[in-house]
């Protein structure tokens, strides 16, 4: 076996582990493995052992690789969205984690019309209030989910966050579980189930799952540092 086999096999053993101690099941739980700066070689040798969900952040290197893979692969998109990079973003990814402000969700909605889709997305969510991270407030959140759920060509699956990075992974627990109580807080009051919530990468994909994360992020455990 080759080690991004064997590193997959530990991940999702780690991921069942995680989910077992909570009372989950880690089938409610996707795995992104993050592959972003590796070439479409790399990426294959993870799709030949099972892996199914890849995550990219970058539309003008995505697409060639999107190509040379199974078509059956599921992409997301990962990233800072550029509003350029909508139109040949919206075929391409099942998913887009990171719509971080309303502009961007308005621009999603009017190319997907005009292109006939409808755009599945993640709300990021600045729970931490770090000034270097993309992301709505909780509060701004609360005064735009109503107008974002109405947008005819904008499927809102969910949230999106990521916890300052710390050695220690029990310092993201307070992040994570904030932003599953805030996703409680928003289905509850628009009566719009948000099913989805991203969190969680190499470093505390654990604790991100015991706090509720139904997707992880997960690049260098998998594929190794570049």
């Amino acid at each position: 076996m080759s080690i991004i086999s064997d590193n997959l096999i530990a991940i999702r053993s780690r991921m069942k582990s995680a989910a077992d101690r909570v009372g989950r099941q880690v089938s409610d739980i996707r795995l992104v493995a993050v592959s972003k700066t590796y070439p479409p070689s790399v990426i294959r040798e993870a799709w030949e052992v099972g892996q199914r969900v890849f995550g990219e952040n970058r539309v003008q290197d995505a697409l060639p690789k999107i190509l040379e893979l199974p078509a059956e692969a599921e992409w997301h998109f990962i990233g800072h969205l550029q509003s350029n990079k909508i139109r040949k973003a919206l075929p391409a990814f099942e998913l887009i984690h990171g719509v971080d402000n309303p502009e961007l969700a308005i621009q999603i909605n009017r190319i997907a019309g005009e292109m006939g889709l409808t755009a599945s997305v993640l709300l990021e969510t600045n729970v931490s209030g770090e000034a270097s991270k993309f992301g709505f407030s909780p509060d701004a959140l609360r005064q735009n989910l109503e107008d974002l759920l109405s947008l005819p060509n904008l499927c809102v699956k969910g949230l999106m966050t990521m916890a300052p990075y710390s050695e220690d992974p029990e310092n993201a627990r307070p992040v994570f579980s904030a932003l599953r109580k805030l996703r409680d807080e928003l289905a509850s009051k628009t009566q719009h189930p948000l099913p989805e919530l991203s969190m969680g990468m190499s470093g505390d994909f654990e604790v991100a799952i015991e706090e509720g994360a139904t997707i992880v992020r997960i690049g260098s455990s998998i594929f190794g540092h570049r």
